[in-house]
């Protein structure tokens, strides 16, 4: 099985989700402690095989391309966690943990051209934290996204899928189409909500099929809204549908997980975080605690 990971959704929910955690001298380590805890539960839930977290890059995408205002609207980066970003990387390098990013594209474009990949041979699990993921459900790939912080992971087949966004999960970029999505800064037809939007889609399918039969409409409004904002619910979808053809170069082979590097306990001490080697590495850390009460032991009888 393999656990796709969404780097970017993660970091921005550990960054939130965690108190102001920092280092003697001050550094911010509340996004690297909550996005290793939420990589060590997933991996403890999930027991994968293989093993790929995925990253944004600062480039601009093709969707920033094609429109100018996606996405504008989000705030600028915490300058504390804009200091720890460099650093997960780092920490997946010491882990062992393989990590992909691409130029040009989201990490949602790298998630959604592996596990199409993939999911003709083996399960996929997607952790992210982003409902635009849930359009890749299918029978052999489940998006799993955390719930009330870190305590919960919540799973999402296509029965979950269109319990919660009221479309099948091939639809959910025609729903966004028609509904807008604020958090990436695009409208929609305005005038048209999810759930208008949700009986179009059960009722002709998909985006091209409702302006194929755009006069079968017998709402008048409805319809005026519609043809006016044709072209702009065509970009909308274009925007919202994650690629799954990216010209990627990728072995496998190379994301084979056997466990996590011991090398990441340094990571860890580095930025004062004991709490993670204890958890992620259990026994290592009892036998360095025992080591260290028998040298106690040994320098007491000095002593005596």
């Amino acid at each position: 099985m393999l656990l796709l990971i969404d780097g970017n959704a993660i970091i921005h929910r550990a960054f939130y989700a965690i108190p102001e955690f920092r280092t003697q001298k001050g550094f911010p380590t509340n996004a690297l402690y909550g996005f290793a805890s939420m990589l060590y539960k997933a991996v403890a839930n999930y027991k994968p095989s293989h093993l790929i977290v995925t990253f944004d890059t600062p480039a601009p995408t093709f969707r920033k391309k094609i429109f100018a205002k996606y996405r504008a609207n989000r705030p600028e980066i915490s300058q504390d966690l804009l200091v720890q970003m460099p650093l997960f990387r780092e920490m997946l390098d010491n882990a062992g943990v393989y990590h992909i990013e691409m130029d040009g594209y989201e990490a949602d474009d790298i998630m959604g051209t592996v596990a199409k990949r993939v999911c003709e041979k083996d399960k996929v699990f997607i952790l992210t934290g982003d409902k635009d993921i849930l359009q890749l459900v299918q029978k052999n790939i489940l998006v799993v996204m955390p719930k009330n912080g870190f305590s919960n992971l919540i799973s999402y087949d296509e029965k979950v899928v269109f319990k919660k966004m009221m479309v099948k999960p091939e639809q959910v970029p025609d729903l966004k189409a028609l509904a807008g999505d604020p958090s990436d800064n695009y409208p929609g037809a305005k005038g048209i909500g999810p759930k208008t939007a949700a009986s179009l889609i059960e009722r002709y399918k998909s985006v091209e099929n409702i302006f194929d039969n755009i006069n079968d409409i017998s709402n008048t409004r409805i319809k005026n809204i519609l043809k006016k904002h044709k072209k702009e619910i065509f970009l909308f979808k274009k925007l919202a549908t994650i690629k799954l053809d990216l010209d990627i170069d990728l072995d496998l082979n190379e994301s084979i997980f056997l466990g996590f590097n011991e090398k990441l306990m340094s990571f860890f001490e580095r930025f004062e975080m004991s709490s993670l080697s204890k958890r992620f590495f259990p026994e290592k850390t009892h036998r360095r605690k025992e080591k260290n009460v028998d040298k106690s032991s040994t320098n007491q009888l000095r002593l005596i």
